[in-house]
């Protein structure tokens, strides 16, 4: 703490001599951070003993004032070399002894952070989007819970329609409102009347959404299942147009090699209408189990829009004409990944998701 050869002049000086014996006392068991701080704050605090011996040397008479000053200062840079030595030395050896205590075996593997995807459905609406915005298309969104007029009269489907039964729709009570047209739209065909009521021509818009319907859950259907709703109404649309657009859509979606064909069908809200299918991804075209033979896969529905439909949201059918198309995504998803079961997309199992 001080050099050898000025000890015994320490021990001997009157008032530094029983500071520096008790100091030594207290060094000597002092062997931890809380014992070092209460030396330092009793020996070179501001009330310190060492601090008090420097504090007191003007009031020495002259002949001890150099000889004090000079032991009582090389004491206390002493005490505080000491300290800071001794508290290195404890710090060293709390951080050995905490690296035995929690020492880490490197060779075990480590613990993998479980991390999600993004769902398939997901992914599947949003490349069916970004085709469409690509073709000039804007995305509209509307309410799953929606009015019996959107959903069915707007859209030229009549009371009489088997689509408005109980057995096919999930109606919506409102207590104490009265209403009873209230329900959980069947399709996402109801955003483009809500945005053609909102928007003159020309308008070209997707909509994919949730829709809801009472079918028993098995391999190919759901309760709720995606839609995607498409509309197009400009002058001049042509049912060429429309024939164009899907090939584009199908094309992208399943690959250049995939054929396209139309068959004549029946929707209230479009004529004519067709049925779309692409050519079996499994067979070529060729015939399989999976397209039951046909060489082909039904992928969606479309039509040019029902004059009936544009008298409902006050477009002139003598000078506006368009098309519609919708699709459900699940299917859209089974074909183009060759998932055997819809009822897949639900059970949120990652060993499924995450191989696409």
């Amino acid at each position: 703490m001080i050099p050898e050869e000025l000890e015994e002049e320490m021990l001997s000086h009157p008032g530094l001599g029983a500071v520096y014996r008790k100091l030594k006392e207290e060094l000597a068991g002092a062997d931890d951070t809380r014992s070092l701080e209460e030396i330092r704050v009793a020996y070179l605090g501001r009330k310190g003993a060492i601090t008090s011996v420097l504090q007191g040397i003007k009031e020495l008479p002259p002949e001890e004032r150099r000889s004090t000053g000079r032991l009582a200062n090389l004491l206390k840079q002493g005490l505080e070399e000491e300290l800071a030595s001794r508290l290195e030395g404890i710090r060293q050896r709390e951080l050995e002894e905490s690296l035995r205590r929690e020492r880490l075996d490197i060779s075990l593997p480590g613990r993998r952070v479980p991390y999600g995807t993004r769902h398939l459905l997901s992914s599947i609406i949003e490349e069916i989007e970004d085709i469409f915005i690509g073709l000039g298309y804007r995305v509209a969104e509307g309410p799953e819970v929606e009015l019996d007029y959107y959903n069915f009269e707007a859209l030229n489907t009549p009371d009489w329609h088997p689509s408005k039964s109980l057995q096919d729709t999930f109606y919506v009570e409102i207590p104490g409102s009265g209403r009873r047209d209230v329900l959980l739209r069947t399709h996402t065909s109801p955003v483009q009347i809500r945005v053609m009521e909102s928007t003159p021509p020309p308008v070209y818009i997707i909509a994919p959404g949730k829709a809801y319907r009472h079918d028993v859950p098995d391999a190919t259907h759901s309760p709720m299942f995606h839609q995607v709703e498409g509309l197009a109404v400009d002058e001049g649309i042509s049912l060429g147009d429309l024939k164009g657009t899907l090939e584009t859509f199908a094309k992208r979606m399943f690959g250049e090699d995939r054929k396209v064909r139309f068959r004549p069908h029946f929707f209230p809200f479009t004529e004519p209408s067709a049925e779309v299918d692409v050519s079996c991804n499994m067979c070529g075209g060729a015939g399989c189990r999976v397209c039951k033979g046909t060489g082909w896969l039904e992928i969606l529905g479309a039509g040019m829009v029902d004059p009936n439909v544009f008298a409902y949201v006050g477009y002139d059918p003598e000078k506006w004409s368009g098309f519609a198309f919708g699709m459900g995504v699940e299917r859209i998803a089974l074909l183009k990944y060759g998932v055997p079961d819809i009822r897949f997309f639900f059970d949120n199992d990652l060993r499924l998701l995450r191989q696409y």
